[in-house]
Order: structure tokens, then sequence, then C-alpha cells
């Protein structure tokens, strides 16, 4: 029976390709992957790698609105307790193995580990139980409203399933070292070529919705064979590949080469998506100098985000700076609190500060040339208030295993990192992966504050949205004082591709099934 249901599903899925998916798309990602494991932070290449071959319970369109994806049916009790699921039919991992209840439960433990979201979930006392093997069960201690939001959340970590032997036997905090995924790709591991090539095949056994493809949600369809990611960091190489023809998408063009490519042939050039990237100055909270409060005060008056903006765009399309800590398309977006750049004040909160001449470790990702422009415009602000600095040039892998670090900037430690997480982790005060204040949950540089964490806790308690935006202005509020981070703008990804391709989404990460070729 159980070889019988396999081959049933095989035959589904095949069915579900046009029988002319031969081609190769050679695609130059936006960074490389260096964590084969989506569900470790933020890192917004291992979540890309992740849509790949994984697939989620739910996920949302291009409105946003949450839709079942690995589900066909759910209900929640009356009293917002309790929530029954059931799987499509035929779902299978890429190894042919059925997706079971037991897959999903262990998936959902180990996530919920590393996501705030998850964690929410958990503090409500979160109880999962298979009810049979396409069958599960939520019970909560106390009703909450989130449940199907934080089961199809969009930004990283994302909760994508994996076979429960995968993730059982994997400590939330270590990365899994089988890719078995149940998504519409397969990696080819043994092709992996660190730093150069990642290879992904379309999974055979995947069986996609019936809806249209939209957004992350529907039917992910996918139209061609092989998908080849290049890792290409220097911009002109990769836009004369793209030009000639080498490769068929950039995920990332910089600013200064858009011109060029949008006088190319056969080339379009457009937003990546309409939500962008929340450029920021994160900064080490545990350690001196910004371990001191009225600093992380001091650099937050100091910053004018459109100062760093335009060491990176000639365009004012393709960025702005938003005066919050949400994105400018957030609903809780608002200025309220938020203090316009001062750098008087800035200079006295540094005098009231005691500042003690320990310098300031930028750790600068020089061949990211957003991140090393930022990078110099952060450091001559920082002098500019008084504040002595150390830049650290380095690659990007090198910033990834060095932020982790707690120690002091005297024993190979840090004290600020530019990055620009997606969009989507920056709209509100629940999911908000800059605003998190639980200590060492928190994401790195690991502020550390009760008050903040006790409104992000309420505000998950309220069902109006006029309550909610009350709420997200208070932390607003108390993040003005205790500082996580420093807001720099949102930045839009622009991508280019040749112009054969049809049928590219435009979701907040790039995804490549829908994609054909004219």
């Amino acid at each position: 029976m159980k070889t019988k249901w396999i081959l049933a599903a095989f035959a589904v899925a095949l069915a579900a390709v046009p029988a002319a998916a031969q081609s190769v798309l050679k695609v130059r990602p936006s960074g490389d992957v260096k964590i084969l494991d989506p569900m470790l932070g933020s890192d917004s290449m291992a979540r890309n790698f992740g849509y790949m071959i994984y697939d989620t319970l739910f996920a949302v369109d291009a409105t946003l609105a949450v839709k079942p994806q690995m589900v066909s049916t759910w209900r929640n009790s009356e009293d917002g307790r309790i929530w029954d699921f059931t799987l499509r039919d035929g779902l299978v991992f890429s190894d042919s193995q059925p997706v079971t209840s037991e897959d999903v439960i262990a998936s959902l433990k180990r996530w919920s580990g590393n996501d705030s979201m998850g964690q929410q979930l958990n503090a409500r006392g979160a109880r999962w139980t298979a009810t049979d093997a396409r069958s599960f069960r939520l019970t909560l201690d106390q009703p909450w409203g989130f449940v199907l939001d934080a089961l199809g959340k969009p930004g990283a970590p994302v909760p994508f399933i994996m076979p429960a032997r995968i993730a059982a036997a994997t400590p939330a905090n270590q990365p899994v070292t089988d890719q078995t995924g149940s998504g519409p790709f397969v990696f080819k591991k043994d092709e992996w070529m660190t730093g150069a090539k990642l290879v992904f095949l379309r999974n055979p056994v995947y069986v996609p919705r019936a809806e249209p493809a939209d957004g992350f949600a529907g039917g992910k369809v996918v139209h061609v064979n092989r998908v080849e990611w290049h890792i290409l960091p220097d911009q002109q190489t990769a836009v004369n590949a793209l030009m000639t023809g080498e490769i068929d998408i950039s995920e990332e063009v910089a600013g200064d080469l858009i011109g060029l490519v949008r006088k190319a042939k056969d080339v379009v050039v457009a937003r990546q998506d309409e939500i962008g990237v929340a450029q920021q100055i994160r900064l080490n909270s545990t350690q001196p100098p910004f371990s001191n409060p009225k600093l992380r005060q001091a650099l937050l008056a100091a910053v004018d985000g459109s100062e760093f903006l335009q060491a990176v765009i000639d365009d004012p399309s393709l960025g702005k700076v938003c005066r919050s800590f949400y994105v400018c398309s957030s609903p809780y977006f608002s200025e309220t609190g938020f203090p316009k750049p001062d750098l008087e004040r800035a200079r006295q909160l540094v005098k009231e500060s005691g500042y003690d001449g320990t310098p300031v470790v930028l750790l600068d990702a020089s061949e990211n040339t957003n991140i090393h422009a930022f990078t110099m415009v952060a450091d001559q602000v920082l002098r500019s208030i008084g504040l002595k600095t150390d830049i650290q040039a380095m690659d990007w892998a090198t910033v990834v295993s060095r932020r982790a670090s707690k120690e002091s900037v005297g024993r190979n430690g840090w004290s600020i990192f530019i990055s620009g997480p997606g969009g989507l982790d920056m709209m509100e005060p629940l999911s908000h992966l800059g605003l998190r204040s639980n200590c060492e949950k928190a994401w790195f540089g690991w502020p550390c504050d009760e008050q903040i964490e006790a409104m992000r806790a309420s505000f998950a308690g309220l069902s109006s949205l006029e309550e909610r935006k009350a709420l997200a202005e208070k932390i607003q509020l108390r993040a003005t004082e205790t500082v996580p981070y420093v807001p720099i703008g949102l930045q839009y990804q622009i991508r280019a591709h040749r112009a054969n391709l049809t049928g590219l989404l435009t979701p907040p990460a790039p995804v490549y099934w829908n994609l054909q070729r004219k």
C-alpha cells in the first residue's frame, strides 16, 4: 500500500510539470550560503535556500494574507485554545518518504526554539500531538490570535518542514547536515562548491497546490530541470555575465550599475519586491562602549539615514528613510517619539555618558559595496560625536562568525556591524527581529529589557488594530531609550534578468517556481 501511495504521488507531481522542462536556470544570488539550515537565525541567504528545498504549512500571498500550503483543512475551537490541522494528501519528502504529523511536530518544535513568534507560542503552553498520520493538534493554555501568522511567517527563521529524523536529532542551535526537504527543489550537495556554486534540481515527487502561484503561496510548479546559484562577489563581473547571457538572473544590482544594466539589450530591471530591506546599525549592548545606554542614545540622535542612503544610491526611488523602528510599509509605522538627527544633542549625550575612550569596533564586510559604504559613513558619524573607532575589514562570512562573540573589543569582540534584514522582519512588535529584547534569545547584540518584552507579550493578546497601534508606539518610545539598534533606512533590492524569462514572482525573497522561458 505504501509503495502504491508514493507512486501515485509521483504521478501527480509529474502531471503538474510541462514535458518540455529541460532547461538550466543560472542565477547570481545576492550573497553566499554559509549555513545550509534556514532555521538558524535571520540570515537571508539561508532563508532563500530554505524556500528552494522546503515547504511550509501556511504561506503568505502577494498581499501578505496567510493561505494554506501543506495544510488542506484546519479549525479552531470556540474557546480559541485548540487548533486541528490536516495535511494535504500525497505529500512526500525528496527521499519519497511520506510527510507525517510527526515530521511536522518535530520541525515546529525545533523552529520555535529560534523564532520570536515560536517562543511566544511556547509561552502560551503550546502542546503538539499527532491524531493520525496526516492530522495533528495544537493545544494552548490561552487563546492566541497569531497562530496562523506564526505558522505562515515568511521572515527568517521560517517554519519549514523537514523529516522528524533530522529535526528531532538536531538541536535548535546546531545546523542540520541532511538537506532532505519537502519543497519544489532538491539540493545537490555533491555539486556544492563553497563560495562558488550551489545546484538545485526539480523535485520530481513534489506535489504542488492546484491554485496559481501567488507570493509564497499557491502552486509551486517548477518549469526548469536545474537551477544553479553562481556566487559572483564582484558586481561588475556579475553584470557582465548577465549582459552576455552567461547567467539569467542577478538578484541584486549595485546602485552605481543600475543605469548601465537598464541600457543593456534583452535585459529587464525591476524591484525584487515592494517591501525592501531594513538597513540598520546593530549594536553590541553587552560590551563597552555600547553597554552604556547613553552612548546608544547618542548614536541614534546622530544618524541621518539620508546620508547613508546617498552613499550607495543616486536614484531616490531606490530607498527612503523611515524614521521609526517599523518599516515605512508597516501598519504600525509612526515617527512618534523617534528623534530627529541632532549632532549637538548626540555630543551632549556622549559627555553625559562618561565615555572612557574604549574604541568602537566596526565589522566591515568590505567586499559588499553597500555594507562597506554604510560602515564608512558610520565611522564618520561616530568620530564626529567624539567616539574613537576601529574599522576591521573582513568578508561577510567572517562577520557572521565574529558577531556571535560576546567577548570585549580587546579580545576579538565587536561593537557594530551593518545588516539589512528583510522589511518583513521589521513590520510589527511580535516578530520584530530588531526590537526583540529578550537577552540571550535576542538577535546579535543581545539587548535586554523587561519592559519591551512585557509589552511585546501584551501585544500578542490584543485584537483591535487601534489597540495594537497604540501599544506599538509605546514600544517605540521605550526603544528610543534602550536603543537595541539604529535604523538607517529602507532600501529596495533591484533584480535584473534576461528578457526571455516570464513568470517571475515578487515575494520578499527570490523564488524560482512558476518561472519559464519564452
